[in-house]
């Protein structure tokens, strides 16, 4: 199946509220979930959410592994997350670096909440209620703004917290190198 192409920065789509997915599961959502998964894992991505190829519905994907842009990722098979909701969350808040597959070449340092609460729909139709923490709970709360039309540089309160690509590789270089030697 070849992936759709991803909506970038200045998309109308990505600045618009998505709208809640009925009926689960339905034959339309799985094939949409499945682009998802597919468009995610040929971008090398960790998440990705539906208003991202341009469907305007309340569904992400978080698929969290290991690579260059994420060294110390925790590894998660592709999760469909249905209409997802935070529930509740920690009082503490971590900056930490976000890139986005709609914002090519552009890193930042963005404050998120280190655990969250969240309940969302499987594929299947089940409903599910899950404590997240540290990256994989960034993850979603980068993918859930995307379904109420926020782009994670909107969450970036310093100019000094936003980078390039190349400038970013270079810090996580120097980093990693410091952690092994």
């Amino acid at each position: 199946m070849n992936s759709p192409s991803v909506a970038l920065i200045g998309s109308p789509v990505l600045r618009s509220r998505a709208q809640l997915v009925g009926q689960i599961p339905d034959h339309n959502i799985i094939e949409l979930i499945d682009r998802l998964i597919d468009t995610v894992i040929a971008n090398q991505g960790v998440g990705i959410a539906a208003p991202q190829i341009s469907q305007p519905y309340r569904i992400f994907i978080i698929a969290s592994h290991p690579s260059d842009r994420y060294p110390h990722a925790p590894t998660m098979p592709p999760t469909a997350m249905i209409n997802p909701r935070l529930l509740s969350h920690g009082q503490n808040i971590v900056k930490d670096w976000e890139g986005c597959l709609s914002v090519p070449n552009t890193r930042g340092l963005v404050p998120r909440y280190q655990q969250i609460k969240v309940e969302y729909t499987t594929r299947s139709g089940e409903v599910k209620q899950e404590i997240l923490t540290d990256f994989i709970a960034r993850i979603f709360q980068h993918e859930l703004d995307h379904l109420d039309g926020i782009i994670f540089t909107d969450r970036i309160s310093d100019p000094q917290d936003l980078y390039t690509e190349a400038e970013y590789r270079q810090l996580i270089k120097k980093s990693t190198q410091k952690i092994t030697s």
